[in-house]
Order: C-alpha cells, then structure tokens, then sequence
C-alpha cells in the first residue's frame, strides 16, 4: 500500500466498494434498473461490466503502487469469476463467460489509466485535502 496518511479509511472504503459492486450483481436487475426495457438493459450489459471493473482498477490504483498492479488485476479477475459463480446460483440471474472477457477487458482499460498517470491518485487527494486545510 502507498504511504497514505488516511490508509484504513482508503481500505474501509474499498471493501465497502466492492460489497455495494457484490450487491448490485446478485439482486436482480429489475431492482436497479425497473423503468428500463430488459432488451435496451441486456445491450448494456457488456459495458456495464467494462466500465465497472475499469472504474474499480482505477480506484485501487490510487491506494497501491505500480509493482502491485498484476495483484490489483488478478484480484479483480478473481472478483468477477466468483460473482459469475454466484450468478450462476441464482435463479434470476445468468452467468456468462463473456461478462468475465468484459470484466478482463475493463480491468485491462482501468491499469492503463492508472500507468498513463493517474495511479496513486488518493495520494494526491490527501495532498490537496491537507494543503486546503491548512490556513493560508
């Protein structure tokens, strides 16, 4: 983990992250989306997973450094096979391989953000946090 000042509240944080992520795959999708037509939903799907796991690559960049992105990466490959596995045990869910490609590949985009510049962004925003705080 990176020297961070507020590096337990980082961590809460990114438990916390990845449970309301647990959460929202398992429910059904009704529950999230109940105004959306299932089709315009099921087209979404692929993006969603892209997106989200790009989004969660990204955020734990900011707490670890570079030498640590192939666990970030395989933690996060991990994460989106068990809730494939969960999804498969749920009757108002599908499992589908292909949502672990987009997980892989969201995975992939988020660790190139990171390595383009914007890995241990939380660092910066303690940074700015303190220097806002002090009295100028």
């Amino acid at each position: 983990m990176l020297p961070l000042r507020y590096a337990r509240r980082w961590q809460v944080a990114g438990v916390l992250v990845l449970l309301s992520v647990f959460a929202a795959t398992v429910m059904p999708a009704v529950w999230l989306w109940p105004s959306t037509s299932l089709k315009m939903l099921f087209s979404a799907d692929k993006w969603l997973h892209g997106v989200t796991f790009a989004a969660l690559a990204v955020w734990f960049s900011g707490q670890y450094a570079r030498r640590s992105y192939w666990r970030i990466g395989s933690g996060l490959l991990i994460f989106g096979i068990i809730i494939e596995l969960c999804q498969r045990m749920l009757t108002f869910r599908s499992a589908e391989l292909a949502d672990v490609g987009a997980n892989a590949v969201g995975i992939v985009v988020g660790l190139s953000i990171a390595l383009a510049g914007f890995g241990g962004w939380s660092l910066r925003v303690e940074s700015w946090l303190s220097r806002r705080r002090q009295p100028g």
